[in-house]
C-alpha cells in the first residue's frame, strides 16, 4: 500500500495493525478486540484527514499509483470489451484506448486515457499523454458510434496531450480542435467522466459531452500546479499555491459550472476500494444514460452547442462614436 504525504498518520497505524495481526496468527494471545480497535481508529483517522484536503491533496490523489484506469474500469464495469485499434491514417496511439463495451445489455462505445500500471507500462502508454493519432482513433470511434447509434462515454485521465516536436508536426493542436468541433455536433449521447487527472487541451480533446462529471478526488485544469508554479514564480516549489489559486478540484468545478456533477469516490479514494469505486460509476453512467437517450437528436446538439456558449463571463462594449 501506497501512502501519500499526507497520509503519514495512517501508514504508522497500519504498520502497527500488520504487527498485531503477526502475533494473532501466531496464536500467542487473542488480539482481536486491539485489531477491532485499530481498525476503528484507521477509519477514524481516515474520516479526519479526507474532510480536510488541500487543492493539491486531491491532486496527489488524481496520481496514486494505484488509483484504477480506464481498462480497469471498462472490465469491471462492462460484461464483454472489445477494443478497437488506429486511426486509419497514421498508426495506433496506446495512450488512448476505446471499442464497444457491453453494460448490462447497452452497447456503449467507451474511449480513454490509458497510463499503464508499471513502469514498462506507463512508457508504452506514454503516461497517458495522447499523440494526434490517439485523439483521431477517438473520433473515429465516435464517428462509428454515430453511425450506429450507440452512446459514447469518456473516461478522463492525463497529464495533457504529448508536447513533443513530432507530435506538434503530424497536427496536435488540429486533431484536438477537430474533436471539439466534432464532438460538438454528434447526434448521439456523449457522456465524460474525470476520474484521475484532466489536464488541458489533453482532457478536451475527449472532454466535449452533453454531461460532464468528475470523480471526487480528481482535477481539471487548464495547467498543472506544477507548470503553473514555474510559469509564475519560476519554480516547482510553489505548487501548492498555484493548487489553491487555479481552484481546479471537484467542488470548485460544479460551483464554477463547468462540470454537472461529482460522482463520490470511497473513503481514501477510489484506489482504496477500486471495486466498490467501479461499481458507483457504472451505476452513474446508467442512470445518466437513461435521461440523455430519450432527448431528441437535434435538441441535444442544440443543448450541447448552448452549454457551451454559456460558459464564463464576458462584457460587451460599446463601440465608440465616430468623431470621438
Amino acid at each position: 500500500m501506497t501512502f501519500m504525504d499526507f497520509e503519514k498518520p495512517l501508514e504508522a497505524l497500519y504498520e502497527q495493525l500488520e504487527k498485531l495481526k503477526e502475533v494473532g496468527e501466531k496464536g500467542e494471545v487473542d488480539v482481536t478486540e486491539m485489531i477491532h480497535e485499530l481498525e476503528s481508529k484507521i477509519q477514524h483517522k481516515r474520516q479526519e484527514i479526507f474532510t480536510r484536503l488541500s487543492g493539491w491533496q486531491k491532486v496527489q490523489l488524481s496520481r496514486h499509483p494505484e488509483r484504477p484506469y480506464t481498462l480497469y474500469y471498462v472490465t469491471t464495469m462492462c460484461t464483454k470489451f472489445i477494443e478497437l485499434h488506429g486511426d486509419r491514417c497514421g498508426g495506433d496511439d496506446h495512450a488512448i484506448i476505446g471499442g464497444l463495451a457491453n453494460l448490462d445489455g447497452q452497447t456503449v462505445v467507451v474511449i480513454g486515457h490509458q497510463k499503464g500500471v508499471n513502469t514498462k507500462m506507463r512508457q508504452y502508454r506514454n503516461f497517458g499523454m495522447a499523440n494526434p493519432e490517439g485523439y483521431r482513433k477517438a473520433l473515429r470511434l465516435m464517428k462509428m458510434a454515430e453511425r450506429f447509434r450507440f452512446p459514447v462515454v469518456t473516461l478522463i485521465d492525463t497529464p495533457g496531450a504529448f508536447p513533443g516536436l513530432e507530435a506538434e508536426q503530424r497536427g496536435q493542436a488540429e486533431a484536438i480542435a477537430r474533436n471539439l468541433f466534432e464532438m460538438a455536433q454528434l447526434r448521439v449521447p456523449v457522456l465524460c467522466y474525470i476520474i484521475g487527472e484532466g489536464a488541458s487541451g489533453g482532457a478536451l480533446g475527449i472532454g466535449l459531452g452533453d454531461k460532464v462529471f468528475m470523480l471526487e478526488y480528481t482535477w481539471y485544469s487548464v495547467i498543472s500546479p506544477e507548470s503553473c508554479s514555474s510559469i509564475l514564480w519560476h519554480s516547482w516549489d510553489y505548487k501548492e499555491q498555484a493548487a489553491e489559486a487555479l481552484k481546479l478540484d471537484a467542488d470548485h468545478m460544479l460551483e464554477f459550472g463547468l462540470i454537472d456533477g461529482i460522482v463520490k469516490e470511497p473513503l481514501g479514494g477510489a484506489h482504496h476500494a477500486p471495486e466498490e469505486m467501479a461499481i458507483a460509476l457504472k451505476e452513474h453512467i446508467q442512470a445518466e444514460l437513461k435521461k440523455v437517450i430519450k432527448q431528441d437528436p437535434d435538441e441535444r446538439i442544440s443543448a450541447r452547442i448552448a452549454k457551451y456558449s454559456n460558459m464564463g463571463h464576458y462584457r460587451r462594449i460599446a463601440p465608440a462614436k465616430s468623431g470621438k
